[in-house]
């Protein structure tokens, strides 16, 4: 069996077929483990979520902050963004769009198999990785039984924000849940007391230093695993660490898609010739 980690789709249908047939992925052997954020800037979001829903079992996914915020539209909660290209996921009918509701309260915040993890954005450098299943764990069983309990817009505008900005442990209720959303879909830059900054977005620079700022990998302690992530498309996979591994290299944004062979560390890309964005 092969296990391949792919960055964030974004809607990159075209590119996500190229990198399956450049390495012949067979769904009977094969396992396609996706960073998240299916959907959103690109031509094809709905085509995206029919290729892994079609990949069955041997689809792997993780939620992004872009699948969290499709759930948001679809239950009536938010507005589409005008640049997000959501409208044929949007104009389905309702029976269809529950489908898509389904699958997406499904998927989990974090996998983990043999020696590697994934999650969306990576993981805060406070938890252990004991701690961070028990944590995303907590989430997904939240966010199932409002769906289940058909209060699942309840939840999702009580998800919206960007406080508490730091981690404590007595945190309870919608703010201890957001807490854990940011952390797993949207975190990039910690200050020097570990909280949470979620307005800086481009690489790291002299500029986010100043500031007090570090890549949340920068507190990673090493791990007897392996951290895939993607969600941080500026980056472009450098990290500097061999063992926290960047797979946004920006597909949406006219740069490339990346398909990871693990554990062999294999690159495939996939260009996109002009940004969808």
């Amino acid at each position: 069996m092969a296990r391949y980690f792919v960055g964030d789709l974004q809607g990159c249908v075209n590119q996500l077929d190229e990198l399956l047939a450049a390495v012949k992925f067979d769904t009977r052997f094969d396992e396609l483990w996706c960073v998240g954020d299916f959907v959103a800037r690109g031509p094809d979001s709905l085509a995206c979520l029919q290729r892994l829903r079609d990949l069955g079992d041997a689809a792997k996914c993780v939620l992004g902050n872009h699948d969290l915020n499709l759930l948001a539209v679809l239950t009536g909660i938010r507005k589409a963004n005008r640049k997000d290209k959501l409208a044929a996921i949007l104009t389905l009918p309702e029976a269809q769009q529950q489908e898509w509701i389904e699958f997406l309260v499904r998927q989990p915040l974090l996998r983990q198999a043999d020696d590697v993890v994934m999650t969306h954005a990576g993981i805060y450098p406070q938890w252990s990785l004991a701690e961070a299943a028990e944590l995303a764990e907590e989430v997904s069983i939240s966010l199932q039984r409002a769906w289940r309990n058909q209060k699942l817009p309840q939840w999702l505008q009580k998800m919206y924000g960007n406080e508490p900005p730091c981690w404590s442990p007595q945190l309870t209720g919608p703010n201890r849940i957001r807490f854990i959303i940011n952390a797993f879909t949207r975190m990039r830059f910690l200050d020097a007391q570990h909280c949470l900054d979620l307005d800086a977005k481009d690489a790291p620079s002299k500029d986010t230093e100043a500031d007090g700022l570090q890549p949340w990998f920068v507190f990673w302690q090493p791990q007897p695993v392996t951290l895939v992530f993607g969600h941080w498309a500026a980056l472009q996979g450098e990290t500097g660490r061999d063992d926290v591994i960047g797979l946004d290299t920006g597909c949406v944004w006219g740069e490339h898609m990346t398909l990871l062979r693990w554990p062999d560390g294999q690159r495939w890309q996939a260009k996109n010739p002009g940004a969808s964005v």
